[in-house]
């Protein structure tokens, strides 16, 4: 199968028959604040001030070849365009981007500014330029127990679920770069101590930017009575 990538809900290759010609994924740049003293050779980094990393957004650029061997008439080839142009385009904010050489993981991108088109008489090429969120984002969650999707380079495996009765130390660990914030489902309530600050974690489904894994290792402090799940997926660059 001819690879290329899904993103609005259609394929590249198998929707519209396109090929691609040149692909570019970017890199994304960290945003530094520092601050150097005056009259002295000191500087001083204030990027982490508040726990994490801040990165800029990443680039990712796709040259595509328009055309299909079958039906090279002008008709088709200005049709064709029109098409591709409307699925790129018509997004109002960033969605998921799978590109096929990428398994595992998707892009939240989107095309902001209007394609490249370069055109003969029955073909040509489209030029696209995503503007992308920094980091590709994990398909499966952390704590799956799929084991022919695991890499030992990139996955941890782990536990995400646990049974509580009165008060037990645990572990999550996050395998990506930036913090992630967890979906938190609990069968009632609950307190989660997190480096001496204590988080009231009510009964049901919830989610908060006041409480979030670090990279690596977090241990928790978990009171209460009942089952607890952590739902949350790595992101790396």
């Amino acid at each position: 199968m001819m690879k290329g990538i899904e993103y609005n809900g259609k394929h590249s290759y198998r929707d519209f028959g396109l090929t691609i010609a040149e692909r570019h994924i970017g890199n994304p740049s960290k945003i530094k604040r520092k601050q150097r003293v005056p009259f002295s050779n000191v500087e001083y980094d204030f990027s982490t001030i508040y726990g994490d990393q801040e990165y800029e957004n990443r680039e990712l650029m796709y040259k595509f070849n328009v055309i299909n061997p079958r039906n090279q008439t002008k008709e088709y080839f200005t049709s064709l365009k029109i098409a591709v142009l409307n699925w790129l385009l018509e997004t109002h904010k960033q969605s998921k981007l799978y590109d096929d050489s990428i398994p595992g993981y998707y892009f939240m991108a989107e095309v902001d500014n209007g394609p490249d088109l370069e055109e003969n008489t029955a073909d040509g090429t489209i030029t696209a330029i995503f503007n992308a969120y920094p980091f590709k984002i994990s398909e499966l969650r952390e704590g799956n127990d799929i084991w022919d999707t695991f890499n030992f380079l990139l996955d941890y495996a782990q536990i995400t679920e646990f049974t509580i009765s009165g008060t037990d130390e645990v572990v999550l660990y996050n395998p990506g770069t930036p913090n992630v914030t967890p979906t938190i489902i609990s069968s009632s309530t609950f307190t989660i101590k997190q480096d001496n600050i204590t988080y009231s974690i009510p009964q049901g489904q919830t989610k908060s930017d006041d409480f979030v894994l670090r990279k690596g290792e977090n241990k928790l402090t978990i009171t209460g009575n009942g089952t607890i799940e952590f739902l949350f997926y790595k992101e790396l660059i």
